[in-house]
């Protein structure tokens, strides 16, 4: 989501656009002109693909604000052109509050159209004759303008409550399954039904609508990585961070240079460093951020301009399922454990994937 528009923070959660969202503006104004459309066709399509977007922010800030009252933060939320993503940091194990977020979101369209209906004047387009009703809706103008925000609405609260995961309606039937089977069986069983119904999906779009087909695959391998990384946490249950951390690591201090960091990766499998000032740990140096810094400033440069000083640092005593979702949350995943105040080792998601592989072949 790095190539993306930040529209700002609202609630203190930030909103954004992706670059791919705009893609569909020239979709829409490639499909009014084919069919002879005017520029006052073009505005009202897309003062209604605005009004739209409008009402899956408010949904996703459903399922943000909701997830808040748990306790759980949310990093943004995306415009794509297929929908919104709200990105949570985690998800809650507990099957009643994951089941409060997830129908959170399709409630909020819900509310938006039982006030819709209020003010729309829905029966001046119940009538029977399909004449006339076709020249009515045959285009978005100011007349079917809400009916049609209107009859979205429903189309997104039916659509997002499929039991298709990790769409609404699958994460709203793992929480029930929860509830009576463990989170690893409700996680199987509803994310086999998503993939069953993204293939569904997808050979459906294949003939009728290709936005369906590309939300099938989005479907099928978001219920494939969920079913995974529930499995995964299963296997580390039980155990803490210190039954997998590295205790063979590297210490530098703030005024080595860099050549000192790619002399030892180069003679070890090492790549990123915890620094330290005597026995604090004062910074990290990622392999990622050396090369850039050799091509602008030099072998020389001291590993205290470069390194990340802010860190976050684990207990060797903490479960290792919550180190495991912390690795999981950003792209710069190494961390220093400390046991009383003391460094006793480093964690990495490359170690996790070494113990969660001895794990599943053995009870290790």
């Amino acid at each position: 989501m790095s190539a993306s528009l930040q529209l700002g923070r609202f609630a203190g959660i930030k909103v954004q656009i992706h670059w791919t969202f705009w893609l569909l503006f020239l979709f829409i104004g490639f499909m009014v002109f084919s069919n002879e459309g005017t520029y006052l066709d073009l505005a009202w399509n897309f003062a209604f693909i605005i009004a739209l977007f409008v009402c899956v922010v408010l949904h996703e800030f459903g399922h943000a604000l909701a997830a808040r009252r748990y306790g759980v933060g949310t990093r943004n939320i995306t415009l794509l052109p297929i929908g919104g993503v709200a990105n949570l940091k985690e998800m809650p194990e507990n099957p009643k509050e994951e089941f409060i977020i997830a129908i959170a979101g399709p409630m909020v369209n819900v509310v938006i159209a039982l006030l819709l209906w209020l003010i729309v004047p829905v029966d001046q387009f119940m009538i029977d004759d399909p004449e006339m009703l076709e020249e009515q809706l045959s285009g978005i103008t100011a007349n079917n303008f809400l009916f049609y925000l209107l009859a979205v609405n429903v189309a997104l609260v039916v659509f997002n409550m499929i039991p298709a995961f990790p769409m609404d309606g699958g994460r709203v039937f793992r929480a029930i399954l929860s509830t009576r089977m463990s989170r690893v069986q409700a996680t199987k069983a509803a994310t086999g039904l998503g993939k069953l119904l993204a293939l569904v999906f997808f050979l459906f779009g294949l003939f009728s609508n290709i936005i369906l087909a590309v939300i099938a695959v989005f479907i099928y391998f978001g219920a494939h990585s969920e079913n995974i990384v529930i499995q995964q946490i299963s296997l580390l249950e039980g155990n803490d961070i210190e039954d997998a951390m590295i205790t063979d690591f590297t210490t530098l201090n703030p005024g080595d240079p860099l050549q000192t960091a790619i002399d030892r990766i180069l003679a070890s499998t090492e790549q990123d460093f915890i620094v330290t000032d005597g026995e604090e740990v004062v910074g990290i140096l990622f392999m990622s951020d050396l090369a850039p810094a050799l091509r602008e400033r030099g072998k020389e440069t001291l590993v205290a301009d470069i390194m990340e000083r802010d860190i976050i640092t684990l207990n060797a005593k903490d479960p290792l399922p919550s180190a495991y979702r912390q690795l999981k949350r950003g792209n710069k995943n190494f961390f220093p454990i400390v046991d009383e105040g003391k460094i006793v080792g480093v964690l990495d998601m490359n170690n996790i994937n070494e113990f969660l592989t001895f794990r599943a072949a053995h009870d290790y």
